[in-house]
Parts: structure tokens; sequence; C-alpha cells
């Protein structure tokens, strides 16, 4: 029968206590009174606990991956170990705090002290993954880094591409990765699209020199990767809200905007949200000069304009060379330098642009006096040297469809180290210069305004000032920490996305309704004669009304 603790007098100090039959020690019957307080006293505690709980501002799931190995015992007796993990396993406790997910990063960069920007935001993407899940951060090309946290490697073959599949939970990638290896199509893995780069409106520039026939085939092939990868993606990260929008057209008209994903979510972030570029949270720091008074040309005391990373068909440089040939005239101290023309990938090749550069820069007689190629790239350790070893930054470009969705991220290691930016309008970061105060905005290819921008800034010490001041505040916002937050919170509760989840994909919305009943009598031979007359009459255009018409028809009588 139960025991009644009421009955018992603990505060008489050690003996023992008559129950019934029996004479226990009072140092037994403990526990058993504890107990039946703990009973006693629940209601009371858990209507604490529940006020308490409606005022905090993290979930237990937010909180129990920081806790790491929490449930690992501490070496002890055999016994111990053996007996904690039996209760472990038996009461199934682990589970709640078993959100360290297996999570695999993958680029098609080289990963190296010399990186470009999609393998920096791969490694900047798996420091941060690594602080709560085990991570591997992998590159299709060479692999020469370490971290303590993560485990940094190349990989090639099937074999070990299935089996990097077998072990992870979510597979985050960017570029070509889901093209050369289209059996990850059918993979029941969370696959996390990383698109921050719309690299077919660059082909739209790049592939100017190719014949047009060629050219034509690499922009094709460009957008069939991408909407390869729209079309299996479960989650999308994207650079700014601009781009999203952009990213929302292409995603519904490969039928990602369906029923399912608007259920879920209204508002699609579920799906896609942004994950901009970000800076290091804790500023550069100077641990050697790296451009003035170091290279030949460049004094102690020159005014250094940076141009921070590749020179690409999508820049402008010519019409800063022509705004420097002026600048030159009133300020002899001014001198341009290039961070880097080498592309530390060596499947990107060197672009026209960048010969065209040397080219005006020789021509107008700057190189090695106002103009400085650095003919190879920096590391990304050392980048903060140079930056900081500079006076303003700079960023110039076209007016085309590539600016309007572009993410320039050497703006923002402009804003890491404190530079005043002189830069074109037309893109997201532009608009975030101008709104807050950041430095100078000009039209595209405008050389004298472009001019009198580097001089104000160069001139005008105060106002120089106020732009520095005002970037310190942007460059917070930009913190990897924070931009991060939106696949960090993912990646604690990863999930499938809910129409790929349903076995639905992305079929053509149109598919059973024309291959339905209601066109079982249609005459293909009948047809195709319409067409033919169809074109005569007005052209593609003519066809396309004529088959809306049809199709419009069909759907009122289902």
């Amino acid at each position: 029968g139960a025991v009644d603790t009421s009955v018992l007098d603990l505060a008489k100090g050690a003996g023992s206590e008559d129950v019934g039959e029996l004479s226990l020690s009072k140092r037994a019957l403990a526990p058993v009174f504890a107990i039946d307080t703990l009973v006693s006293e629940l209601p009371s505690v858990m209507a604490d606990r529940a006020r308490i709980q409606s005022q905090r501002r993290r979930s237990d799931r937010d909180l129990f991956p920081l806790f790491r190995q929490a449930l690992e015992p501490a070496e002890g007796a055999p016994g111990y170990v053996k007996g904690y993990h039996a209760v472990v396993e038996a009461l199934n406790i682990e589970q709640h705090f078993a959100t360290r997910r297996h999570i695999a990063v993958v680029t098609g960069d080289p990963l190296a002290a010399k990186m470009a920007g999609p393998a920096i935001r791969a490694w900047e993407i798996a420091c941060a993954l690594a602080e709560e899940h085990e991570v591997q951060l992998l590159t299709t090309l060479s692999c020469d880094v370490t971290h303590p946290r993560f485990k940094a490697r190349s990989i090639s073959g099937f074999k070990e591409l299935k089996e990097l599949e077998q072990w992870a939970d979510v597979i985050i990638f960017q570029g070509g990765f889901l093209e050369v290896n289209p059996w990850l199509k059918k993979s029941r893995k969370t696959l996390v699209v990383d698109i921050y780069d719309p690299f077919h409106l660059e082909q739209l520039e790049q592939g100017r020199e190719l014949a047009d026939r060629d050219r034509h085939y690499a922009v094709m092939n460009s957008v069939h990767t991408l909407n390869e990868q729209l079309r299996r993606g479960d989650f999308f990260l994207c650079a700014s809200d601009k781009q999203r929008d952009f990213w929302l057209g292409q995603l519904a008209g490969v039928g990602r905007l369906n029923p399912h994903t608007y259920d879920d979510d209204e508002s699609m972030r579920s799906l896609i949200t942004v994950v901009p570029f970000g800076v290091a949270d804790a500023p550069p720091v100077r641990t050697r000069p790296a451009i003035k008074g170091v290279v030949p040309g460049i004094g102690a005391d020159d005014k250094v304009i940076l141009w921070g990373g590749g020179v690409y068909d999508w820049f402008d440089p010519l019409t800063l060379l022509r705004a420097i040939d002026i600048v030159r005239t009133k300020r002899a101290d001014v001198r341009l330098f290039f961070l880097g023309l080498v592309h530390p990938n060596p499947d990107v090749p060197e672009m026209r642009m960048a010969g065209a550069t040397r080219a005006l820069a020789a021509e107008l007689g700057l190189t090695g006096t106002h103009v400085f190629f650095n003919e190879d790239w920096v590391s990304y350790a050392d980048r903060g040297n140079y930056l900081l070893d500079s006076d303003i930054g700079v960023s110039t470009h076209r007016e085309h469809i590539e600016t309007a969705f572009s993410f320039r991220t050497r703006i923002l290691d402009y804003f890491w180290a404190g530079l005043p930016v002189v830069a074109t309008r037309g893109d997201a970061l532009a608009e975030v210069i101008e709104t807050d105060g950041l430095g100078v905005t000009v039209d595209p290819e405008d050389v004298e305004a472009l001019a009198d921008a580097l001089l104000r800034l160069l001139d005008d010490e105060v106002f120089a000032d106020g732009c520095r001041a005002n970037i310190a505040d942007a460059a917070r916002r930009y913190q990897w920490a924070s931009v991060l937050r939106p696949l960090i919170d993912f990646c604690r509760d990863p999930r499938r996305a809910p129409d790929l989840a349903a076995g639905l994909g992305s079929e053509p919305l149109l598919g059973p309704m024309l291959t339905g009943p209601k066109l079982a009598g249609a005459r293909p031979a009948h047809d195709l004669v319409l067409i033919k007359r169809y074109l005569r009459q007005g052209g593609v255009r003519e066809v396309f009304k004529r088959a809306a018409g049809r199709i419009n028809r069909l759907v009122q009588r289902v």
C-alpha cells in the first residue's frame, strides 16, 4: 500500500521511524517524502512554469543545440555509464537534444588562402553552421584549408558523392553542382540552393565574344541549369529583396508557386529568403603595410582609390580610368589600385574587360604612375591590409540587366574597412550608399560626374569623415552572424518543401488538361494545318493567340 508521509517526522534527527510493522531509517524514507512533496506542490510549480514559458523569447529548439553534447556523462564507474545510457535510451531523452544536423556545404570554387566570392561565402556559411551542427565543407576543385570545427575537403566521383548524400541531412550548394550530379534530383534529403549569383544574367555579357550559336547555347545552358535547381530545391537563398522578386518570377515560371507552397506560407519566405553576402563581425586589423610605401610608385602619403576585386566583363573600369585621367590633373597624389586580375579559380579565364583595362591605362599613360595592377589575387586573410591602406573604395558598371539584380560583394568589404564609396547607380548596394550617406553614386558612364565624386571625397574631409561614421553602422547590419540568421534558423529545423514532399514536383499545370478527355477527339493533322495557316497570317504571336483561345474555351467547359 501507499506510505502516508504526513505521519513521518523527519525533523527529529537521525534514527528510525515505525511504519506499521516496518522499522525504516529516516534516511531511507527521505526520497519518498521528497516525491510526496513534489506531487503536492506540482500544480503550483506547473502554473509558475507556464507563466515563465509564456515570457520566453527563444524556444527549446533554439537553445538545445547550444548545449552541444549536453547528455554525454562524465567519466565514472563503468556501471554508472552503462546505466546512464540505458536510461537515456529507454526514455528516448536524447531526441530532445539531438538537433545537431549533418550539413554539407558545397562550392565549385577552390578552397585555399586565395578565395573568390563563392568560396568565401561557402566558408562563412560552414563557419556559422558548425557552431551548432556537424558540418563538412566541400569543393569540386582543390582544397588547401583547414578549420578546427569542421572538415574541409575536395570531393569527386560518384561513390564519394553518394556517401556524402547518405551522410547529410541538409546539402547546401551553389553554381552547377546539381547539373553535374543530376541523380541528386531524386534524393530525399533537404537541398538548399544558394542563388545569390544570377549567373545566367552575367553570361549575357560574358559571352559576347562567342559565335552567335555558341553564345546562345551558353546562355540557354545557364538558364536550364538554374531552372533545374529551382524545380528541385527545398529552400533558396538570394542576396537582396530586389533579387528575391526576380527569383520569385522565375520560380513561378517553373511551377514552384503552387497551392502547396502558398498554403504553407503565403509570403513564400519559407521557400526563398534573403541572405546577403556579409562581413566579419570584427573590423579588420592592420598586420602589415600592403600598398602605401610598398607598391613601387605609390608613396606612403598618396591617396589610394581601391578597385577591390576582379575585372569582369559586366563592370566598367574604362570610365573609371578616364575619370582618373581627369583627377590626376588636380591631385597629383591620386593612385588607383586594382586588387586582383588573375582569378583563383582556374576554370575562370581572364575576361576581355581585363585586357581592355590594361590597354586603356597604357594608352592614357597611367600605368605605373597613377594606375597599378596586382597581377595575382590577394588572400582572404590578408585583404584587410589592402583595404586599410586605401582611402576610397570604387565600383563602376554599365547599365544592363546584370546590374539591376547584382549584389556587389566588394562594396561590403569597403563597408567592413570603413572606406567611403564611389559607385555607379543601379544596383541594390548603390541604393544603400545613397540612402545611408556612405559615399557618392553617379550615373553609368558619366566620366565628369565620376571624377567630381572622387575629388569630393579626396578634398572634403568633413564629408568623407561623415561617410566613415555612417559606414560603421552599415557594416554592423551586414555582419555574417546577422545576415546568415535565416539559414541558421532553417537548419535547426530543416524540412522538405511541401510540394516536393507531396511528390508533386513542378509538373506543367496544363499537362493533365491537354491530355484529358476533353481533347480525346483532337485531330493532330488538322491542327498542323491550322498552325501553318496561323504562322502565315501572323507568325508565332498568332499561333500563341489561337492556342490561348482554345485553352480558355476548354477551361470554361471543365
